[in-house]
């Protein structure tokens, strides 16, 4: 089976991210599992499972928004950021990237979309610092789509989204605990949401850092500087696996728990 967790830039109007599910709700199989939406990024993140519902979602999302209208903190290159192949139980690698390239080519040739790649060739950090400048797109056209801008779309390992508020609205004393947390396998920004300082985490490596470790890490920095962590958000789902490497007395501190797993969604 195959996971594609699409990120689109639209987290305010809760009646505009409904209408943009309403494309896949029909699909003949349930292939929406989760929805995750945060008005201060303004961006929406779709669980998807299958290879059909994350062109319907996209296609509806090139007719519905424009990204000169946007506005939020979490960078972006266009209304369909990121869309990411993943594969899980049942499905390879070569799965996810055939998928990948499939979907690539048909963005770039049904929607007219630029596609920047990211995998095998490059990282998505990669493309956020070099699109439009040194790097141009594999597929499509090499200027911005005029309302849909452009997309990365890659082929990755489980991924696991993980945000913690700080209880503090320094945002340069949370970039610097973000930037002492950084490590391999843990990419992490810092951001203002809703007045207080946020360290955005993705926990690239969930196979060797847990989710307590993530959390653990943000909270001992933190605790230098005598700030406490105000909670804790896991954005999208995780794997029951990734779920039971954290105990589970510490699950609602975590924000996750058997409910939140990809397993659960599917059954």
């Amino acid at each position: 089976m195959l996971e594609c967790v699409i990120n689109v830039s639209e987290g305010r109007d809760t009646g505009l991210v409904s209408r943009l599910a309403e494309s896949v709700s029909g699909e003949p199989t349930r292939q929406l599992l989760d929805i995750h939406s945060d008005a201060d990024h303004n961006r929406s993140v779709f669980t998807l499972v299958g290879i059909d519902a994350p062109r319907a979602l996209t296609r509806r999302c090139v007719e519905l928004l424009d990204i000169s209208d946007h506005s939020g903190v979490h960078p972006r290159l266009g209304v369909v950021d990121v869309v990411p192949f993943v594969a899980l139980d049942g499905s390879s690698r070569h799965d996810a990237l055939t998928a990948r390239n499939d979907f690539a080519s048909w963005a770039a040739d049904e929607l007219r979309l630029p596609v920047f790649l990211y995998g095998p060739e490059r990282t998505l950090p990669d493309i956020r610092r070099g699109a439009w400048t040194t790097l141009l797109p594999d597929h499509g056209p090499n200027v911005p789509h005029p309302t849909a801008g452009a997309v990365c779309v890659g082929v990755r390992p489980v991924l696991i989204a993980y945000n913690v508020l700080l209880a503090s609205s320094d945002l340069t004393l949370a970039k610097g605990v973000a930037t002492r947390v950084r490590r391999p396998g843990l990419r992490t920004l810092a951001f203002m949401v809703g007045g207080a300082a946020q360290v955005s985490m993705n926990i690239v490596d969930a196979d060797e850092i847990s989710v307590s470790a993530a959390y653990d890490a943000v909270a001992a920095e933190a605790a230098t500087l005598g700030i406490r962590v105000v909670k804790a958000e896991l954005v999208g789902l995780l794997t029951e696996r990734h779920l039971l490497m954290n105990d589970e007395t510490r699950w609602a501190q975590l924000d996750i728990g058997p409910d939140r797993t990809v397993e659960s969604r599917l059954r």
